[in-house]
C-alpha cells in the first residue's frame, strides 16, 4: 500500500440513504484502501457532506471518471485531489507582517504542506522578509482611481502562478465584488475580531471601547459582503481592564497567526466544505 498514491475525495449532495455505501462500495470495488472517512448530515439544509482519504493504484483520471459516473445518481458535487500535489497559495498583505511571517515560517518548516508561490502587497515594506524566504514579491500600489487596474493585476498573478488559494494575511483593502465573484470559495481572510462582533476597521479599538473580556480572530471565506463570509476557524484570548487598545492588538497578533494557519491548513487539506453561509470542517 505504501507505494500507492493517496487521494482526498470531498462531496456534498442531498441527504438520503445509501451515499456512504455507494462511495465505499465504489472504492472497495476498485481495491482502494480507505485511510480516513468523515461525514455529516445537516438537518437544516438537508445536505450530506463527506470527506474520504484513500490510497489507490488507479490514476487520477480513472478515479474521476468513476465518481463522475456515480455523481448523477445522488445529485452529487465532488472534488478529488492527489495529496502529493501541493496546493499553490498566493498571499496578499499590507504593512502588518506577523501573519505573513508565520505562514512563511510554517511553510519552510513543513508545518504547512503548501507551495507559497508569491506575495502581493500595496506597500513595499515586506519585500525583504518575503525575499529572504525565496518567495516572489509584487508591489502593486492602489488608490481609489487605480483599484480596478490593480485588481486586474492581482487576478493576472493568480492565473500566472496557477494559484489554488489566495490568502489575505492582514491585507487592508476591501476586494471588489467582481474579484470576490471570480475567486469565490478560494480566498481566505483573517479578521482581527471574533466575528460577527466588531466588523470593519480598527476592531481592537472597538473592543477596547466596549470593555470586552475576550478578544479573538476569525478566518473566513471572502465574499462581497465585508467580513460576512462563511467562518472557517476562530480563537479567543482573555483580556482585562488594564489593557489598552494597543495591548489588545499585541495580544491578538498571536491569535491571528494561529487561526489563519489552521484555516489555510484545513482548506488545503480539503477539510472545509461550504454549506450555504456556513462551513463544515472535518478536523484531523
Amino acid at each position: 500500500m505504501s507505494s500507492e498514491a493517496q487521494f482526498v475525495l470531498t462531496l456534498s449532495c442531498p441527504d438520503r440513504p445509501g451515499v456512504v455505501a455507494a462511495v465505499s462500495g465504489l472504492l472497495a470495488g476498485r481495491e482502494c484502501n480507505i485511510i480516513e472517512s468523515q461525514q455529516f448530515g445537516d438537518p437544516v439544509s438537508q445536505r450530506f457532506f463527506m470527506r474520504v482519504q484513500f490510497s489507490s493504484s488507479l490514476s487520477d483520471a480513472a478515479l474521476r471518471e468513476a465518481f463522475a459516473a456515480l455523481a448523477p445518481d445522488f445529485g452529487m458535487d465532488f472534488k478529488l485531489r492527489d495529496t502529493a500535489v501541493r496546493q499553490r497559495v498566493l498571499v496578499l498583505v499590507s504593512k502588518f507582517g506577523h501573519c505573513l511571517n508565520d505562514l512563511l515560517y510554517r511553510t519552510r518548516s513543513g508545518l504547512l504542506d503548501i507551495e507559497m508561490v508569491g506575495v502581493v502587497s500595496n506597500h513595499p515594506d515586506l519585500r525583504p522578509l518575503t525575499q529572504s524566504y525565496g518567495v516572489d514579491y509584487h508591489h502593486l500600489p492602489v488608490t481609489p482611481d487605480t483599484k480596478a487596474r490593480q485588481e486586474a493585476e492581482i487576478l493576472a498573478l493568480v492565473e500566472h502562478y496557477q494559484a489554488d488559494l489566495v490568502v489575505l494575511a492582514r491585507y487592508m483593502q476591501v476586494l471588489s465584488e467582481d474579484l470576490c465573484v471570480k475567486l469565490a470559495g478560494n480566498v481566505i481572510n483573517i479578521h482581527h475580531s471574533f466575528l460577527p462582533s466588531f466588523k470593519g476597521a480598527k476592531p481592537y479599538h472597538q473592543a477596547h471601547s466596549r470593555g470586552v473580556k475576550l478578544i479573538g480572530a476569525t478566518a473566513h471565506y471572502v465574499t462581497a459582503d465585508l467580513d460576512e463570509g462563511p467562518i472557517i476557524e476562530q480563537e479567543v484570548a482573555r483580556v482585562n481592564h488594564t489593557h489598552s487598545a494597543e495591548d489588545l492588538a499585541a495580544i491578538g497578533r498571536d491569535v491571528e497567526c494561529q487561526v489563519l494557519a489552521r484555516a489555510v491548513r484545513w482548506h488545503t487539506e480539503q477539510r472545509v466544505l461550504l454549506d450555504g453561509h456556513k462551513t463544515i470542517v472535518f478536523p484531523r
